[in-house]
């Protein structure tokens, strides 16, 4: 999908406005990394409503329709042992059906089940229909010994879902830092086109002026020459910035997802707040809201679950299955429910091997070797993580200063250069001088983007760790209802 610009503010003709904000805005609604944000979380709350609906009873139709059979089956002589195959004629139809309701248990990894079952057996040879019933039956299942998936996947499946949804709030600030680089891109071709416009101007103006004081003998052919190759190397600047303004004008706004830009000016986010960040609050909120705590702790439950499963694996495995119900069975559907018996089945299921060479204790010490490591790794990632957060907090409180410092050199440059400007127009300055203002002046703008575009970086990369807006002093938060609609 793309849209056309209907977030500016138009001034003065056709002349659109942009705002970091209003870019930062259309892009997490509108880009496609928003779209592959959105898509990933629907696919992960999809899974845990998949993972949810597994802990309620599941009502079950199973059944076998017209199964037919009619071959031939071996038999053997009860008085020599001879085996025979044309003896047993096979010629009949079998149908059945069991509606069932299941629940599994996930503190025991058992199962339960209501069921009711009905079959029927027609025998062709002997023209005999045999019905045969369970209207209630109770079936439950027990594993004694055996690895509970179920248990572990309720332990980590809800921090999973968690997980998802701070991964999609900070998708929607990564979305944040990149419009904020592809705009001061943008910002800074913009400024070096329309500083190169206006001096290509001045030197138009100058070299007019320079050859009239050169026919008066009050300027050097020297200085005519140096004035008249500036105007030139202004002219192929003019050009070589409108090209790099045009290609990163078609970035910014293919990241958009959006058309209609050939008017669109940015506006540079001159207010910079007056934000100081304690590292303590900083480091509180990123352990609070952030990922990183939940995927430590999902690494070491997933890490404990491996070495669960291999110790259950280990050794005697035992399976509890019981049955309790009410069976019959008649020639005809209504006799095969009247006078029900009873239909009690109970026993222990087992599996024990001899002698494996120690694979299985092999598998029990891996899984605990892993599980060992991955608890000194997380160690000593969560000191880097806190040392990091640490420094951009460090580094974050000195740009408000420097963002006001690179201000006030872009203004002393500006009024530098306009000084050298006025005094080059009276003869009391060089050619020299004035590019050398001029470099000075390109320079300090430069520099004061720059600045800018490292704070609302490095804000918006702080926002991200801490999934908190420091401007407002609220937590980051997307309506996950709506979001799922």
């Amino acid at each position: 999908m793309l849209i056309v610009i209907g977030t500016f503010s138009t001034i003065q003709g056709n002349a659109q406005k942009m705002n970091l904000n209003d870019a930062i805005r259309i892009a997490q609604e509108n880009s496609y990394a928003a779209k592959v944000a959105e898509y990933s979380y629907l696919a992960s709350y999809w899974n845990w409503r998949s993972f949810k609906a597994e802990l309620l009873p599941a009502v079950n139709l199973n059944g076998y329709l017209a199964g037919f059979d009619h071959s031939l089956v071996e038999t053997q002589k009860y008085v020599d042992g001879q085996v025979v195959t044309d003896v047993g004629n096979i010629n009949r139809m079998q149908n059945y059906m069991t509606l069932s309701v299941d629940q599994q248990i996930p503190a025991t990894g058992g199962k339960v089940s209501l069921q009711s079952y009905l079959r029927r057996l027609d025998q062709f040879s002997y023209d005999e229909t045999t019905w045969t019933s369970n209207p209630i039956r109770i079936s439950y299942t027990q594993p004694l010994k055996t690895y509970n998936s179920l248990k572990w996947d309720k332990k980590i499946a809800p921090i999973e879902y968690q997980i998802a949804q701070r991964t999609y709030l900070s998708a929607m600030q990564d979305i944040a830092i990149r419009v904020t680089t592809l705009f001061f891109n943008v910002l800074e071709a913009q400024s070096n086109y329309k500083m190169s416009v206006a001096n290509l101007a001045e030197r138009d103006t100058l070299l007019v002026t320079a050859k009239r004081r050169l026919a008066l003998g009050t300027m050097s052919k020297s200085d005519v020459l140096q004035l008249e190759l500036s105007q030139l190397n202004a002219r192929v600047a003019v050009n070589n910035n409108r090209l790099t303004l045009e290609d990163r004008m078609y970035s910014f706004f293919s990241y958009l997802r959006v058309t209609e830009y050939e008017q669109a000016e940015l506006i540079p986010p001159y207010y910079v707040p007056e934000v100081f960040l304690s590292a303590e609050e900083v480091l509180e909120k990123a352990i609070t809201n952030s990922s990183h705590s939940l995927e430590q702790r999902q690494a070491i439950l997933s890490a404990e679950q491996s070495l669960a499963q291999a110790k259950s694996n280990k050794g005697l495995q035992l399976t509890l299955q019981s049955q309790l119900g009410l069976s019959q069975t008649a020639n005809s559907l209504s006799k095969a429910y009247r006078d029900p018996l009873d239909n009690e089945i109970i026993g222990l299921t087992l599996s024990l091997p001899i002698f494996d060479w120690g694979v299985s204790k092999g598998r029990v010490r891996m899984a605990k070797s892993r599980l060992d490591m991955l608890r000194t790794q997380q160690e000593q990632q969560h000191l880097d993580y806190v040392q990091e957060l640490r420094r951009q907090v460090l580094q974050f409180n000195m740009l408000p200063s420097q963002c006001h410092d690179a201000m006030r050199a872009q203004e002393i440059a500006e009024e530098r250069y306009s000084i050298t400007l006025r005094r080059f127009e009276n003869g009391a300055v060089s050619v020299t001088d004035l590019n050398t203002a001029q470099q000075e002046l390109e320079s300090a703008k430069a520099q004061y983007i720059n600045q800018l575009e490292t704070f609302w970086y490095d804000y918006y990369s702080l926002q991200k760790s801490t999934l908190h807006d420091w401007i407002n002093h609220v937590d980051l938060d997307v309506d996950f209802d709506e979001l799922t609609k």
